[in-house]
């Protein structure tokens, strides 16, 4: 008898975990990117804040989703690269709610007037929490959820990998030298459940990521890197992570390039693709459908996309424009 109730006291400790999940709110930053992240434990990560400007437009609709989410502090605030897409909103963000650590991949590596610019009021933001800069390898230190750096400054993962046969017919392109292939990139695992944010990383970053080795594995939610653009979203990589569900960070008039939206598409696990815009770019061709977009209209919208993931594996997406959801 006793044995009994212990292991029904098991299997509903069991049932219990697979019912809380890492949430993930994908904020329309019109192309930028804000990616909010919350874990079981209600740690909560951010990933960028957007534009600077538009009367704080998109740190307002970060503190919105922040509080859908029950946040009212966000932990760890991951900077993927000085970009004002990415940066820009940060200090008009931390005056709004308040930020634990900023987390970033060291200097800006560009050093033009704007980009001065860009440092200066990232900086003045860090002065409000503390600084953790990281490189691949290291880890954000959470409860129940690992969030692993893959790439940084340049550097990518000593990570071990299976032998990737795409890379047989992989193709460089020009070397980038700016901030994009700098992005910090990490990959999140929450018990079978894996998820990868590269930010804006640039094509031959992403093959050194996935060539001859693919060091990050296989995942089950992949966001597509530079809002897909094909300056990145390489095949060698996209295919070889082989997603079950994609998350387009576009805009309406930046992303979801035809090139990089087919080979998204093509990658041979993927069951959905979802955007945070519909790409002009695109055309009906090479856009998802209406269901699977958060924003159908050109701007001013702002429609939110939420993923919420077990630890088995399984997956909800959520669009909030017009509440369809669908189950992984």
């Amino acid at each position: 008898m006793t044995r009994w109730i212990l292991a029904m006291m098991a299997a509903a400790g069991l049932a219990a975990a697979a019912n809380k999940t890492v949430d993930f709110y994908f904020v329309d930053v019109e192309g930028g990117q804000a990616t909010l992240i919350v874990t079981p434990e209600k740690e909560s990560i951010l990933v960028d804040a957007g534009w600077a400007g538009f009367d704080k437009r998109d740190a307002k609709r970060i503190l919105a989703a922040a509080k859908k989410a029950g946040v009212k502090k966000i932990d760890y605030m991951v900077m993927t690269h000085y970009h004002t897409d990415h940066v820009g909103g940060v200090q008009q963000l931390a005056e709004l709610i308040p930020v634990g650590t900023f987390v970033d991949h060291g200097d800006n590596r560009e050093s033009d007037k704007p980009a001065e610019r860009l440092t200066a009021s990232y900086l003045e933001a860090v002065k409000s929490g503390k600084h953790l800069v990281v490189k691949p390898g290291d880890k954000l230190p959470l409860k129940k959820v690992s969030v692993e750096i893959v790439t940084a400054d340049g550097n990518t993962t000593t990570r071990e990998g299976k032998p990737n046969p795409l890379c047989a017919n992989a193709r460089k392109k020009a070397d980038d030298l700016g901030e994009n292939a700098r992005s910090v990139g990490f990959l999140l695992t929450y018990g079978k459940f894996k998820f990868v944010d590269l930010g804006d990383l640039t094509w031959n970053k992403e093959l050194e990521l996935a060539c001859p080795t693919n060091k990050v594995g296989e995942v089950d939610l992949y966001l597509t890197t530079h809002h897909g653009l094909d300056q990145s979203n390489a095949p060698e990589l996209v295919h070889a992570l082989n997603p079950r569900v994609a998350i387009m960070n576009n805009g309406a008039k930046k992303g979801g390039t035809a090139p990089a939206w087919k080979t998204i598409k093509a990658s041979p696990r993927l069951q959905d693709m979802w955007q945070v815009h519909f790409a002009l770019a695109g055309g009906k061709e090479t856009n998802v459908q209406d269901m699977f977009i958060a924003n159908t209209d050109e701007t001013g919208t702002e429609y939110y996309l939420k993923v919420s993931a077990d630890a088995n594996g399984g997956m909800e997406v959520y669009n909030s424009r017009n509440k369809f959801k669908k189950t992984y």
